[in-house]
């Protein structure tokens, strides 16, 4: 583990950029880049595509480590090269932002009221790739649609269950045990989820570095008091649906909960923008999230 990352992730001001749509989720992102389906005829230049526009965006002279801490990137994009550098390399080397990479492989059908992650057969592989790439820590998704114990207690146990197999591995794994936003029981899973984390954390070893990346709470620094673990690095938070400028206002509500925003970071940016309309667009986005994510 990187400590000068870890320390960089612990205590500096800042939001992370979620640059990790991965192949179900690259054609809604282009398509909201401007770029449909037309305009490519296979998996190759989809991916090339998406490439080209997540260099666009941390090759901006806005995409800086001032307001940014780290960036999460597919393993498409962990793989690639931005100006002859592996994409994380370019990341902290050159901008100063600690990379993480999204390791999940999708979801799982919705039983018990929420999504488990599927299989992730090759982790040891991919995690053997990833120390070669120099990443500093993984991320991975699940949700929970509906406020049942037996569905959030799965959720919870198998977010923990890779996640120690990713600590002893050497990374700072992001447990993302999502709740949907669109729940009518959205209140009482965060509070089933809370309470099953908090069972989890007793099983954790105290050496153990972790973070969790969790929907906005309906109950404003819901979060404070797990903050205060010694083996949470940080937490932070998805928009989740919301529009940039909502998911800002209920973030400003939550102290020292910071962002990890992608469509709500994004979702302004254009292929047809010149290089300095897109440098303006990002910087304002970034500017309203960053700010959202000091308080």
């Amino acid at each position: 583990m990187n400590q000068k990352q870890l320390t960089r992730m612990k205590n500096d001001e800042g939001f992370i950029a979620a640059l990790d749509q991965s192949g179900g989720s690259t054609p809604k992102a282009l398509k909201a880049y401007g770029i449909d389906e037309s305009q490519y005829s296979n998996d190759k230049e989809m991916f090339d595509l998406v490439q080209e526009m997540r260099s666009r965006i941390i090759k901006s002279k806005s995409f800086t480590s001032k307001h940014i801490l780290a960036a999460i990137l597919f393993k498409n994009t962990m793989d690639r090269q931005i100006d002859g550098l592996y994409t994380g390399d370019y990341l902290w080397n050159i901008k100063g932002i600690v990379p993480i990479l999204k390791i999940d492989n999708g979801l799982a059908e919705n039983e018990d009221g929420v999504q488990l992650m599927k299989p992730i057969p090759d982790l040891d592989k991919l995690l053997k790739r990833a120390k070669e790439r120099n990443m500093f820590g993984t991320k991975m998704r699940s949700v929970i649609h509906e406020a049942n114990a037996i569905g959030v207690k799965k959720i919870v146990e198998q977010q923990f269950e890779i996640g120690k197999k990713i600590v002893a591995a050497g990374f700072v794994p992001i447990l993302e045990p999502e709740v949907d936003i669109n729940s009518t029981t959205k209140k009482e899973a965060e509070v089933m989820l809370i309470s099953e984390i908090e069972k989890q954390l007793k099983t954790l070893d105290e050496s153990a570095k972790i973070m969790f990346k969790i929907s906005i709470p309906t109950i404003a620094n819901s979060y404070s008091s797990m903050m205060k673990d010694s083996r949470i690095v940080r937490i932070v938070a998805l928009s989740g649906g919301y529009s940039r400028d909502e998911a800002d206002k209920l973030l400003a509500k939550n102290s020292k909960l910071i962002a990890s925003f992608s469509r709500a970071l994004l979702s302004d940016l254009s292929a047809k923008q010149t290089q300095e309309e897109f440098d303006t667009v990002l910087a304002a986005a970034i500017s309203e999230i960053y700010k959202a994510s000091i308080i």
